[in-house]
């Protein structure tokens, strides 16, 4: 407790840019001499001319790297697998410079399985380094240290939105004090404590610590906006704009460029990260190997097994095929292992809890998720990825997309055997139109916030799930 109370008397900020860097340059030199071991099995070779020239190379375009890339900035409310792929795609960029160098100065006493061993060194000991640094500075947060003091200028939706965001993880280290608005929105609920008007920002800005302030003002508020930017440069607070774009579209993710040698800001929808080819073909890449592996170890063993076990249970076809809405609102053939008895509304009715059309062997099939497992054969086919917005009837996509404006936004990408919806409790019977509007914000989520690594994340997630139980399984 007393070193984080002494941790709680500084800003990390102001040390930690070269604290980052020292450090990612002690586990670079580290790798360095770990591949010599690895390689010759001691440190013999570390001081030849050649061997010198790269390790001196690999610390100087880390160090430009770092800087370039801005990969020490750690955003309070970022992902950690946000911060790791901005590590690994790092990574590759320093490997590709070095073995550039290695090729074009011809440095044929270097050798290229130590160049191996010390990549992989690298990369295990920067990735575990991240991971622990985030979940040390979230636990110093968690234990109210290392906070920042925030006000909101706007007692309004956005400003309310900004609040939730803000305070939604107490690890983030963010603490609203309150809102300041001479016209609070009636409508929005207010989750902190409205502090006063406009006149009221001074004194109290004067008289309390405050780290940042957030602004969300509608533009005819221009007057206002000039002095509140006035008053934090005085009191030295961090003054933050949160755009009304929303005036102009739905969506929550929007891109800035600008035009006319950099003068002109032009708002725009922001391009989702699978519109990019190269993100295109990773993610290709990864469900036809994924899938593929799981039909060869997987579904070649159980298949039969729950085969056996559909049949005797009851009557009918093994596995049960349905017209479902696709990418672009396409129509394919999904599969599925017949989980009902033979009955006519199984195209237009959703299974309920206790539902008595579930036969006994589809109920342990729904509540393991197990049903899904031919889908792989539609990630093969390309109709299905591993991950993505689960694919709904025919019948609920023409319902819901008349009830809910932004509903077809989640068919911009591949229909997905798991997806983000579904490991955070989207899942099942839809008995209120809040459940599905709760599932089509998180789909669009995942659409405007793709990595790799989030789709590792909801996998991973999706197999505890299997283990762990579902209450929303049925």
């Amino acid at each position: 407790m007393i070193l984080l109370k002494i941790l709680a008397s500084y800003r990390f900020s102001r040390y930690f840019k070269i604290g980052f860097l020292v450090w990612d340059l002690v586990l670079l030199n580290s790798a360095i001499a770990l591949s010599f071991l690895f390689q010759f099995g001691n440190l013999n070779f570390v001081n030849l001319k050649d061997a010198k020239a790269i390790s001196l190379l690999a610390n100087i375009f880390w160090i430009s790297l770092l800087f370039y890339k801005d990969s020490y900035r750690i955003i309070r409310t970022e992902r950690i697998e946000a911060i790791l792929y901005r590590t690994i795609r790092m990574l590759l960029i320093h490997m590709a410079i070095i073995s550039l160098f290695i090729v074009v100065l011809d440095y044929e006493k270097i050798s290229r399985m130590r160049m191996v061993y010390f990549y992989v060194a690298f990369f295990i000991m920067l990735v575990n380094f991240r991971i622990f640094f985030m979940k040390v500075l979230k636990f110093i947060r968690l234990k109210g240290f290392n906070s920042r003091n925030i006000v909101i200028v706007g007692a309004n939706a956005t400003g309310e939105r900004m609040n939730r965001i803000l305070t939604k993880d107490l690890t983030s280290g963010y603490k609203v004090m309150g809102f300041f608005d001479d016209e609070p929105d009636p409508n929005t609920q207010l989750m902190a404590p409205l502090l006063g008007g406009f006149n009221n920002i001074e004194t109290y800005l004067s008289t309390h610590e405050v780290d940042e302030m957030y602004v969300a003002l509608h533009i005819d508020k221009v007057k206002v906006i000039n002095r509140l930017t006035a008053l934090c440069e005085h009191y030295m607070v961090r003054i933050k704009f949160i755009p009304d774009f929303q005036q102009y579209t739905k969506s929550n993710r929007v891109q800035v460029s600008f035009y006319g040698n950099g003068n002109v800001p032009v708002l725009m929808f922001r391009k989702e990260p699978l519109e990019i080819p190269l993100h295109r073909i990773i993610k290709k890449v990864f469900d036809f190997f994924f899938s593929l592996f799981v039909i060869v170890f997987v579904f070649s063993w159980l298949f039969p097994i729950l085969m056996v076990l559909i049949k005797l249970n009851s009557p009918g076809p093994i596995f049960f095929v349905q017209q479902r809405s696709g990418r672009d609102n396409k129509a394919f053939p999904c599969f599925k292992f017949r989980t009902m008895y033979v009955n006519d509304a199984a195209n237009r009715v959703q299974a309920t809890q206790n539902d008595s059309r579930v036969t006994k062997i589809g109920a342990f099939l729904r509540r393991t998720s197990l049903d899904e497992f031919p889908q792989f054969f539609n990630v093969l086919l390309g109709n299905m990825s591993v991950v993505g917005p689960r694919p709904h009837m025919l019948s609920h996509t023409e319902q819901y997309s008349e009830l809910i404006n932004n509903f077809l936004v989640r068919h911009y990408a591949k229909p997905g055997i798991t997806g983000w919806a579904q490991v955070n409790g989207f899942r099942g019977e839809t008995k209120e139109l809040s459940d599905m509007e709760g599932r089509v914000e998180h789909d669009i989520w995942y659409i405007e916030n793709w990595s790799f690594l989030l789709d590792v994340k909801i996998i991973w997630k999706t197999f505890v799930q299997v283990f762990q139980g579902d209450k929303k399984a049925y």
